[in-house]
């Protein structure tokens, strides 16, 4: 298997490299050399086969050799270890419920994989890796749950101040032993710039063994795309067009549905939903891409103002804009109308949906008969407990575990969006 860097396809590289190095050094983003379509016949004989099984079949058609069959086995047996299963609402309307994994959150699968396939690849090196990575909330949980007491490998976690939930910030931040959290004064952008940042700068490149856990890296992508071909396999024998509507902060999680569409997913055509950060939306009617500072809003994993992930779109489409229109078309709510979305969904199914879930929940407003469409649940709820109670008036009961969590003391290092201290701060680890 061979990437190619967005901005320069003669630049390639293997594998190992691209989820090791994360970002290009032309600062673009890799994508696979080929994107391979599964036998058609494995398509439609999803039925037949595991979670697990799709996943090995996916992996093994797109990287082609770049690590050996048994390998592949057992990284996806050690990381794709719990469920995504799809809850019907409705006869045309299902939850694709992605937060059954250790963080709750759909970012889970990409973490988990990421961690087994980065162990993998170091297996037999004796230097240490530092993972650096910008989070709007379930990010880091994900990734600190994911290579936590991983051997050979350091996790900074960078995430804005006061723009996470409570329980997205005990979930990054009192794991400790190789986690260490940044609370950045800013915002989830100045963040990601920070991390993007350092990737580009030679002295912490010669100093340090970086890579990134966001989705800019192709093993977050990869895993993602799974929980597609799972979902389309639960709702096959209804026989409808299939939709399926993406709630969207840095497009990772879109980025991976295009892709299994790709692969040969039978999908009728996506939603990108979000929030008042609505670039993407506002670049789909207009054809112009305009990032702008992030706002904060409940749906706080949305808060994104120029996504990461949109140059790997504009490349899979050859920035052919009528072509992204086919297959995405582009739905946002504000704070007010997200939490009438989240009192509609449980008024009507007796269904609680986070604050993002519940966003791609009212784009499946205007289905047609013969679509079918599936609203990705992100976050469980309770990870928004205050946002939820107080906008449904109904009260959510923690888990032991969870009530545990809450007891934990923060530990966290505060830090101003500046990259001179950031680099001074990476320095002084050594």
């Amino acid at each position: 298997m061979e990437l190619y860097s967005t901005n320069n396809k003669h630049l390639k590289v293997s594998l190992e490299q691209a989820v090791m190095r994360s970002l290009a050094p032309d600062k673009g983003l890799y994508m696979p050399d080929s994107i391979p379509e599964l036998n058609p016949s494995f398509i439609q004989h999803l039925d037949r086969f595991s979670f697990q099984e799709i996943a090995f079949e996916v992996c093994k058609s797109l990287m082609k050799g770049a690590i050996p069959l048994a390998n592949i086995r057992e990284i996806i047996d050690d990381s794709i270890n719990f469920p995504a299963p799809v809850v019907m609402l409705d006869d045309n309307i299902g939850s694709l419920e992605l937060w059954h994994g250790p963080s709750m959150a759909f970012k889970d699968f990409g973490a988990c994989f990421m961690a087994a396939l980065m162990a993998y690849f170091i297996r037999n090196e004796d230097k240490k890796h530092t993972i650096l990575v910008a989070t709007s909330g379930d990010t880091g949980g994900a990734v600190a749950s994911g290579f936590y007491d991983k051997p050979g490998i350091e996790v900074i976690i960078l995430y804005p101040s006061g723009k996470v939930s409570d329980l997205q910030e005990k979930q990054l931040t009192t794991l400790g032993k190789n986690i260490t959290a940044l609370e950045i004064n800013g915002t989830f952008d100045d963040c990601q710039a920070l991390v993007k940042e350092a990737f580009n700068d030679h002295d912490l490149n010669n100093r340090f063994h970086l890579s990134s856990a966001n989705s800019i890296n192709i093993a977050r992508l990869i895993p993602q795309s799974f929980y597609y071909f799972e979902a389309y396999k639960q709702v096959m024998h209804l026989h409808k067009h299939l939709v399926f509507s993406v709630p969207s902060g840095n497009f990772g999680n879109l980025t991976a549905g295009l892709l299994a569409k790709r692969m040969g997913l039978p999908v009728s055509r996506f939603i990108a939903a979000t929030n008042s950060n609505h670039i993407f939306p506002d670049f789909l009617n207009t054809g112009v891409y305009d990032p702008k500072p992030a706002i904060a809003t409940i749906s706080n994993a949305m808060d994104v103002g120029d996504p990461s992930n949109f140059v790997r779109i504009q490349d899979m489409y050859d920035r052919d804009l009528s072509a992204i229109q086919k297959d995405v078309s582009g739905f946002w709510l504000n704070d007010e109308e997200t939490r009438a979305a989240m009192i509609d969904a449980f008024s009507k199914y007796n269904y609680v949906c986070d604050p993002h879930g519940a966003i791609a929940y009212k784009a499946l407003r205007s289905l047609s008969d013969d679509e079918l469409g599936i609203f990705l649940e992100t976050a469980h709820p309770c990870k928004f407990q205050d946002v939820v109670e107080d906008t449904l008036n109904h009260k959510m009961e923690l888990s032991s575990d969870l009530l545990t969590l809450m007891t934990k003391t923060k530990n966290a290092v505060s830090m101003e969006a500046d990259f001179s201290s950031f680099k001074s701060y990476l320095l002084s680890r050594q």
